[in-house]
């Protein structure tokens, strides 16, 4: 074994490299810089034929050194050892180079480097935190933390022009910081926020599985919600196509989720995850929401009172084995209430629409607003973006829509929800906070 190759053996034992200062240059064929972006060196492995970069190995001279050279010939002289791939503090391929010491086997080296100056860094914490790639990701996320909304800036300071609001829990993503300022890109706004209303970093990389909001999008007709995971579990309850579930747990090949019967699991072949974060909102796009929202109310308005005339007119129609219900006599959304209140007892059918023959959850939302002339969708997904946003249960009024994980209710004032429950219970008043609210939506 040549002196070149000795010399390697005797680092791959001592599994350290000294070194005598940090203006190192380094010409290593793998991308060192990228495994260590943090520590300051650079670092190559190549024979002292070539123009070698590592110059502050330790001396030649040294004893101890040359006695672990003499131990490494006698005992890898037939093996032989590459340095190919080095694997340091239990992570593997964190540097590599074309140089070999000999061309035997691949044996990986596991230890720490030594910095001259004395700092000593783990390799674990330079190739990073274990941290997952999704997680490590939320570190460049800007979160609001606010009671309302902070405002986003042209420019950073408190005399820029208001290009848009980051609401409450909204998400940007970090672009730069400038004197307590964080420049930010969210949804069509880009402008700086004060880092004070907001958490990045560290800080956020919890904050953002708090706001963020973990979704299963179901991808077939009709998804059976199962007690446990298995496919051969007892069925707990049945989502339609496209539904969103919240996910509160996952693991190997299913999903823990929430629905109107309770947790249940799906299979992940079935659905599609996400995370969705909130965005800011631009001043334009907050005035073209609300000129929107207002318009389609106005428009609400104006079919329940045309639908209530037409009501009128006709008088009352029997239904259900000879009873009696009532048409709609007003527009407004205590007279939603009223007359959806008529069905409470009747039941819970899944895909149902009929409010006396059976309606599942969406359906008996949409059955009762036709009855004013409104038209919603058969989904309970797809309600959380009609009509208007309400701002808390505390500003809800009646006749609002409140949507829950893969499920949807009818706001009936002081507390309380009007819905289609489960196949058990039928159509019931209940606390509209049993469950999470996900968002209210007012129609009238």
């Amino acid at each position: 074994m040549n002196k070149n190759r000795l010399k390697w053996t005797a680092c791959a034992l001592a599994a350290v490299v000294g070194f005598s200062g940090t203006g190192i240059e380094a010409a290593a064929t793998g991308n060192v810089g990228s495994v260590l972006p943090s520590a300051g060196i650079e670092f190559s492995l190549q024979d002292e034929e070539k123009s070698t970069a590592l110059s502050a190995l330790k001396e030649e001279s040294d004893k101890e050194a040359a006695e672990q050279e003499e131990n490494a010939s006698s005992e890898f002289e037939n093996e032989g050892i590459s340095v190919g791939s080095v694997q340091v503090g239990g992570f593997s391929d964190l540097a590599s180079t074309s140089d070999k010491v000999s061309k035997a086997s691949e044996k990986k080296i596991q230890d720490t480097i030594v910095v001259s100056e004395g700092y000593t860094k783990d390799l674990k914490a330079a190739a990073g935190s274990g941290l997952s790639e999704e997680e490590e990701s939320f570190k460049n996320l800007v979160i609001a933390r606010v009671n309302d909304y902070v405002n986003v800036r042209d420019i950073p300071s408190e005399e820029g022009e208001i290009v848009g609001k980051l609401y409450n829990k909204s998400v940007g993503s970090f672009i730069e910081e400038e004197n307590g300022w964080y420049k930010i890109s969210s949804g069509s706004v880009e402008g700086y926020v004060k880092g004070e209303y907001c958490v990045t970093g560290d800080e956020a990389v919890d904050y953002a599985k708090e706001v963020g909001t973990r979704i299963a999008t179901v991808t077939t007709t009709t998804l059976k919600v199962r007690e446990q995971p298995g496919l051969d579990e007892t069925v707990l309850g049945l989502v339609p196509i496209e539904d969103e579930l919240i996910v509160t747990e996952e693991m190997d090949g299913w999903v823990k989720v929430n629905i109107e019967e309770g947790d249940g699991y799906v299979s992940m072949d079935y659905v599609t995850l996400s995370t969705e974060f909130v965005k800011a909102e631009s001043i334009a796009e907050e005035k073209a929401r609300l000129a929107k929202e207002e318009e389609a109310r106005k428009a609400a308005q104006a079919a329940a009172k045309k639908k209530t005339a037409e009501n009128k007119a006709s008088g009352s129609k029997g239904e259900d084995g000879g009873k009696t219900y009532a048409n709609p006599t007003g527009s407004t959304g205590a007279d939603v209430v009223q007359f959806a209140k008529q069905f409470v007892g009747n039941p819970y059918v899944y895909g149902g629409t009929s409010l006396t023959n059976g309606a599942d959850c969406s359906g008996f939302v949409m059955s009762v607003y036709k009855n004013f002339g409104v038209n919603l969708p058969h989904s309970s997904a797809a309600d959380r973006s009609v009509g208007a946003a309400v701002n808390g249960l505390e500003n809800a009024q009646p006749g609002d829509i409140i949507c829950y994980s893969g499920h949807v209710g009818i706001y009936a004032g002081n507390g309380q929800i009007v819905h289609a429950s489960t196949s058990k219970t039928g159509i019931i008043v209940s606390s509209a906070t049993y469950r999470s609210i996900l968002s209210i939506r007012r129609i009238l």
